[in-house]
C-alpha cells in the first residue's frame, strides 16, 4: 500500500505546483477517446447563486435534476457514448433511483462532495469529513466503488493544495478538480494542462479539464459556460487542436441544468450571474448532440490508468 505523507509545505504553492509539472501521468489507457463528465447538481445549487439561495432552503426549490439526467442518459445512449457523473451526495440521497439508472446504463458515478461547498472555503478536517461522507453515500446507493472526485466550482486553489492528500486519505483514486485557466471563481493557470500525479509518493491522479494554448496563455475549451456562451465551432476546433497537437485525451464537462431552458429563474441573483447562467440554455442540447457525434467519449476510469484500490491486496 502506498503511504501518504502526513504533512507537506503547503504554504509554498509555487514549489508544490512545480512538483505537479514534474510528474506527468504518461499514456492513457484509451488515447483515442475523450472523457465526458457531468456535474450532477441542480440549478439552485450553483456557486453563482450561493449568496442569494440559502443552502438550508434547498428542499423548498423545485428539483429538476432527475428529469434532466434522464434526458442526458437518453442522449448518451443514442450517441453510443459513456460518461462519468460527478454527483452531489445531497442529490443522491433524495434521488437514489437516478444514481442507479446511471450505473445501469454503464456510466461511472463519482463524487462532487456532499452539498456543493467550495473546497477552499473549508478547513482540511471539514473537507475530509465532507468527501468521506459523500463517498460512503454514493457507494451505498450505487453498489460500486467511487473512484473519483471533482471539487465544486473547481475550488482547488493555491490556498488549499492539501486537497489532493486529503482525497487519498478518504480513499479516492483520482480527482478532476483543476482547470488551468484564469477565472474570477477558480483556476490555477500555471498548473499542468494534462493528467499528472500531484503527490510525489503516490499514484493518485489529477485530471484537469481541457484547455487550449494560444498566444502564450491557456484558454478554456472543456465545457461549462464557455460552451454555451461561445459559438460551437470554437469549442470543437479547440478540442480538435488539443487532440492533434498534444495527442492527449480531452476532458469535457457540463451540468444537467444546462439542457433545461424551462428551469425556474433566480430573479434576485446579480445580473452578471444571471447572464452567465441563463444565456443560450435553449441551444445547449443541440450543441451537445453535435459534440457527441464529433468525438469519441468514454468514462474517466476507462480513459485514464488509475491505481489499484488502496485496500487491494498486493499481487503474489
Amino acid at each position: 500500500m502506498e503511504s501518504v505523507v502526513a504533512e507537506r509545505n503547503w504554504s509554498d504553492p509555487a514549489t508544490v505546483i512545480a512538483g505537479w509539472r514534474s510528474r506527468p501521468a504518461g499514456v492513457a489507457i484509451d488515447a483515442s477517446s475523450n472523457a465526458l463528465t457531468i456535474d450532477v447538481e441542480d440549478y439552485f445549487q450553483v456557486e453563482a447563486f450561493s449568496k442569494v439561495v440559502d443552502r438550508n432552503a434547498w428542499d423548498g426549490y423545485e428539483c429538476r435534476v432527475e428529469h434532466n439526467v434522464d434526458c442526458i442518459l437518453a442522449l448518451l445512449e443514442q450517441a453510443g457514448a459513456h460518461a462519468t457523473f460527478f454527483t452531489l451526495a445531497w442529490i443522491a440521497e433524495r434521488y437514489p433511483q437516478t444514481v442507479r439508472r446511471i450505473i445501469e446504463a454503464g456510466h461511472e458515478v463519482a463524487s462532487h462532495g456532499t452539498d456543493h461547498r467550495r473546497a477552499d472555503a473549508q478547513t482540511r478536517a471539514e473537507f475530509l469529513a465532507d468527501v468521506t461522507h459523500a463517498k460512503k453515500v454514493l457507494e451505498q446507493l450505487s453498489g460500486c466503488e467511487v473512484k473519483g472526485f471533482r471539487a465544486p466550482s473547481f475550488s482547488v486553489s493555491r490556498s488549499n493544495l492539501w486537497v489532493m492528500e486529503a482525497l487519498v486519505e478518504a480513499g479516492y483514486r483520482y480527482s478532476s478538480s483543476t482547470y488551468p485557466i484564469a477565472h474570477d471563481y477558480y483556476g490555477i493557470p500555471e498548473a499542468p494542462r494534462f493528467a499528472f500525479h500531484p503527490l510525489p509518493d503516490h499514484s493518485f491522479l489529477e485530471i484537469p479539464v481541457t484547455s487550449v494554448r494560444f498566444f502564450g496563455r491557456n484558454w478554456p475549451c472543456g465545457g461549462g459556460g464557455y460552451f454555451r456562451l461561445l459559438p460551437y465551432g470554437i469549442s470543437a476546433y479547440a478540442l480538435s487542436r488539443v487532440r492533434r497537437q498534444q495527442g492527449q485525451p480531452c476532458v469535457f464537462y457540463f451540468h444537467p441544468w444546462e439542457i433545461d431552458p424551462a428551469q425556474p429563474h433566480i430573479l434576485n441573483a446579480p445580473l452578471k450571474s444571471r447572464l452567465r447562467h441563463y444565456m443560450n440554455l435553449s441551444r445547449t442540447q443541440k450543441r451537445l448532440v453535435r459534440l457527441l457525434g464529433a468525438f469519441s467519449w468514454q468514462r474517466v476510469d476507462q480513459v485514464f490508468a488509475l491505481s489499484a484500490p488502496s485496500n487491494a491486496k498486493a499481487a503474489p
